[in-house]
């Protein structure tokens, strides 16, 4: 059976009410051997925490999302660190810049960004990054608050190969989800092509993104196995070897024990 790595979700997302246990469930069935949830403001935190409790095959990120980084408040970047301690959490994120959505300042994003960087560097945990509409500044950056340091994940990459390489360049590992598996997909499907073996993710985002045939519908951590299968004809690999190599690649990057 093909074992897999949902290296981000949002399982406790309120679409989830209805049926988390039984999507978790399918999750499993569909061989996602581990699943990262991810917390990225005040609300999400502790759901995501309570998960990763919950389940001993889920675990956490914690961060700021740059389009609630106006929200953050005296205190928040101390909770986040309180945290890094806790045994399932294991990376800071989601964070970074987002330029699509008008919700945040961009210099209120670049700061909380910076900020959340800087307490990786201190804690020694890798990052996930949302980058959206946002390249040049998220890869400058991330240079000038060597996250090189840490690593992490530029998470749903949508970026140019030229943007790829110079986050390769920085000890960062370049992850998929669900659009890379659609028809017009070119630029994210040359990417994905052009990725060492070695620094290859897969996700799902849930319950954001879903892959085909599903686009357009509540996407869940089970569809990774729709992923792999994508990223496995880009790379003309069987989804066996797709899921091999992605799971190694998530657990050194989050370095679990093996």
């Amino acid at each position: 059976m093909v074992t897999l790595i949902d290296t981000h979700t949002h399982m406790d997302n309120h679409k989830f009410d209805n049926d988390r246990d039984e999507a978790i469930a399918r999750a499993r069935e569909a061989g996602v051997e581990l699943m990262i949830n991810i917390g990225f403001d005040r609300e999400t935190i502790p759901t995501t925490m309570a998960l990763a409790e919950k389940y001993d095959f889920i675990y956490a990120a914690v961060g700021w999302h740059p389009v609630e980084s106006i929200h953050m408040q005296p205190g928040d970047l101390e909770w986040i660190e309180s945290l890094m301690s806790h045994p399932k959490v294991v990376a800071i994120g989601e964070i970074g810049l987002d330029y699509h959505w008008d919700t945040s300042p961009k210099d209120v994003q670049q700061r909380v960004f910076r900020e959340q960087i800087q307490l990786a560097r201190k804690v020694g945990k890798p990052i996930v990054i949302h980058n959206r509409d946002a390249h040049e500044d998220v890869v400058r950056i991330l240079k000038e608050e060597k996250a090189e340091e840490v690593g992490g994940v530029m998470h749903c990459f949508s970026g140019s190969w030229e943007t790829a390489k110079a986050c390769l360049d920085m000890n960062f590992y370049i992850s998929f989800g669900g659009p890379v598996s659609f028809t017009n997909a070119k630029v994210p499907k040359d990417v994905l092509a052009k990725v060492p073996d070695d620094r290859l993710l897969i996700e799902t985002d849930s319950p954001y993104l879903a892959p085909h045939p599903f686009r357009g519908k509540r996407n869940e951590s089970a569809y990774v196995a729709l992923v792999a299968e994508a990223a496995a004809a880009i790379k003309g690999k069987t989804v066996e070897e797709i899921g091999y190599l992605t799971s190694v690649n998530a657990k050194n990057c989050f370095r679990f024990e093996r």
